[in-house]
């Protein structure tokens, strides 16, 4: 019989070749093995490719909407889950901003500035026993300067006046440094300072009592003012720069906080807002109800809370602001200042006291008029004329300020109404003050020394510590403008926080009710 091959397979006697063996299988030849002779054999078979299966989040979540939003009352009960959590952070939120800028007020208020405002008051208080203490021997009568009973009793008097204000502010600096190692050991080195201070002090008066004694007197005097000059105003200065300096961390520290919960507030109200409106959208299609009543009130709620807790923030983060900087700072400068006018003054009556030291204490007087009002390059032969200069300047133009300084300083954060005028005022005051000096070292320089000590220290009108009390007067006038608005700040950020941050919080308290009451009908349906 004749043979007929198809496709690799051989038909014919049997089922096998014409030989008998078995023919090749048409899978087998397909995959090469009865290959036309010539063509070279492919390569191993590739393994069968899997589909990727699906990935751990799409499974996870898979996971999730079969177990949370599989049904409409799972669904409602993951939207109730998600409002309430919203209002727990957000409330979490407002509690932290409100009990923080509350603390934050009492530490500025209790702690913060009266460290500062002590240690300004405790400089120029040191500096006025130091220039009663000079007074009281330049009036007690000498071998160039007759005795001058009236100006020995007001010297007295405000000596003791001085040293009791040092105490009183030691004892507030000692209770504002309380829990601060390092303040604590600065008001005590300071205090052990003080005592010996007073001691050389009222050696020198006992040995003035005496007519053999005034030499001696003379050097007690000197040694308690370098103590004074060299150890005490140093120290405390530096406790007024170091309590200003952590015046401005707290402030910088909280004003920053208030930046970051205000933004924080907003964020999560905005969410809260859209999972509630998510809500009531849904609510709308599955149960064919336009408004839910209580999903409504609560989204009320939570934008009043949203508008109310951010405006509060931000108005208490103004508030810090116009305590610190445009109140307190100015508190400081002219608090300084004062505390130098003193040391001025003090400066003058070392002056008339000590012969030998004349040029120190005139250098050192023209540096302190220098550091209150700054007039490049000008001494105290041409400070008057440059100072007169410079005020007529800034009559013409208030911007042009010619000057720097604490009184520089002030010009420049003029703030408050009523404030330029002060100020205006004590710089004309202490115009006159600087316009008295000159007369006194005048006086000196004609030998006149009685007359210069009565024009220094006499306190009747037209004498240089009567101008020098009015100039006091009208810059206290200027720091208690500033003090005023500074109390005023701290009064409206505390009443903030009670008028309207826990408010705000209430609000949100009324948002989860309002939830769980308004979601309560709809998911009873299912039960």
């Amino acid at each position: 019989m004749a043979e007929t091959i198809v496709a690799g397979i051989s038909r014919g006697n049997g089922p096998g070749g014409p030989d008998g063996t078995p023919a090749p299988h048409a899978d087998t030849a397909l995959l090469g093995h009865n290959r036309p002779v010539g063509r070279e054999p492919a390569g191993p078979p590739l393994p069968p490719q899997r589909r990727p299966g699906p990935s751990k989040p799409a499974i996870l979540a898979a996971a999730l909407r079969g177990r949370f939003w599989n049904s409409t009352p799972e669904r409602l009960r993951l939207l109730r889950s998600a409002v309430l959590l919203l209002v727990l952070a957000c409330a979490a939120t407002v509690t932290a901003a409100g009990l923080g800028v509350a603390g934050t007020w009492d530490d500025i208020t209790q702690r913060n500035a009266p460290r500062v405002t002590g240690a300004g008051d405790l400089y120029f208080a040191l500096n006025d026993m130091d220039a009663q203490a000079a007074n009281q021997l330049l009036s007690s009568g000498g071998p160039q300067v007759a005795a001058m009973p009236a100006q020995h009793e007001a010297a007295e008097k405000v000596y003791a006046a001085a040293r009791h204000t040092v105490s009183a502010e030691l004892l507030l600096l000692a209770g504002a440094a309380h829990g601060d190692p390092q303040a604590e050991a600065t008001v005590v080195r300071f205090t052990d300072d003080f005592a010996r201070y007073q001691e050389l002090i009222g050696r020198a008066l006992e040995n003035d009592a005496h007519d053999r004694r005034k030499t001696d007197a003379l050097t007690d005097y000197r040694t308690a003012t370098d103590l004074l000059r060299q150890t005490l105003l140093p120290e405390a200065e530096h406790l007024g720069q170091t309590n200003d300096g952590a015046f401005e961390a707290t402030y910088n520290a909280r004003h920053r906080t208030l930046g970051g919960q205000t933004a924080a507030v907003i964020a999560l109200g905005l969410a809260l807002t859209v999972v509630l409106v998510a809500t009531q959208l849904y609510l709308a299609r599955r149960f064919r109800r336009i408004i839910n009543p209580g999903l409504l009130a609560a989204t009320v709620c939570t934008v009043l809370t949203t508008v109310l807790g951010a405006t509060a923030l931000a108005t208490e983060a103004e508030d810090l602001r116009v305590a610190r900087h445009d109140a307190f700072d100015s508190v400081v400068a002219l608090s300084q200042a004062r505390a130098l006018s003193y040391d001025a003054n003090a400066d003058e009556s070392r002056f008339l006291l000590d012969v030998q030291r004349h040029g120190t204490y005139e250098q050192a007087f023209q540096d302190t008029s220098q550091r209150l009002l700054t007039l490049p390059g000008a001494t105290l032969d041409t400070y008057n004329a440059r100072l007169d200069e410079a005020w007529t300047a800034y009559g013409a133009d208030h911007r042009d300020l010619r000057f720097t300084g604490y009184y520089g300083n002030e010009f420049r954060n003029i703030t408050f109404p009523g404030e330029r005028a002060a100020a205006e005022s004590a710089v004309q005051a202490y115009a006159v003050y600087e316009r008295d000096d000159r007369t006194i070292r005048g006086l000196v320089q004609q030998g006149r020394l009685q007359d210069a000590v009565e024009f220094g220290i006499g306190w009747s009108q037209g004498a240089s510590n009567y101008h020098f009390a009015q100039y006091d007067t009208a810059l206290q006038k200027v720091i208690g403008i500033n003090r005023a608005a500074f109390d005023d700040a701290a009064g409206d950020g505390r009443a903030l926080v009670a008028g309207s941050l826990w408010p705000a919080g209430g609000a949100l308290l009324a948002a989860a009710v309002l939830t769980v009451l308004g979601l309560r009908p709809r998911l009873a349906e299912f039960r």
